[in-house]
């Protein structure tokens, strides 16, 4: 578990939540939850509502449909975030790849920030377009690279 002074440092140098103030970054470290999850341990499975962001504080996770890896993510990054904004169910599964502890973010703790502090969102949706960038440029190597009909340099889409 984390002090609240490490749940600070920790919180502030997360990139989501870079550029805000202190006394807000504060407030807002104190509401989250932090978790533990074992190895092998499934978080979420795609299909699943979903109305929470985490943040590994610890560990690794991958993220994955089914069997085939979409990315591993560590200590500073976030997962979970699409289904705060859009109510969707969850669009992929994220088992841990060892023990792993995150801080937990609800939806209304993420409204109530946004209200707060707007810059929030404008990190969230910096985060979403990188993700979606990085999607796109594995989708147009694995199609170029498949186009040549040598499916064994394609490799994994997931990373």
């Amino acid at each position: 578990m984390l002090t609240s002074v490490e749940r600070l440092l920790f919180v502030r140098g997360v990139p989501l939540f870079q550029e805000l103030r202190d006394d807000f970054l504060v407030r807002l470290a104190s509401v989250m939850d932090e978790l533990s999850f074992p190895a092998q341990h499934t978080i979420f499975t795609e299909g699943q509502e979903g109305r929470s962001l985490y943040i590994v504080v610890s560990g690794r996770v991958r993220v994955h449909l089914g069997d085939r890896d979409l990315a591993q993510l560590d200590q500073g990054t976030c997962f979970g975030e699409m289904s705060l904004f859009d109510a969707e169910p969850r669009s992929a599964s994220v088992t841990t790849l060892e023990s792993c502890d995150c801080l937990v973010l609800t939806q209304l703790q993420l409204y109530d920030a946004i209200d707060e502090t707007p810059g929030i969102a404008v990190n969230i949706i910096r985060l979403l377009s990188r993700r979606i960038r990085e999607l796109n440029n594995k989708l147009s190597v694995y199609r170029a690279e498949t186009q040549d009909g040598d499916l064994s340099k394609a490799g994994n889409l997931g990373g």
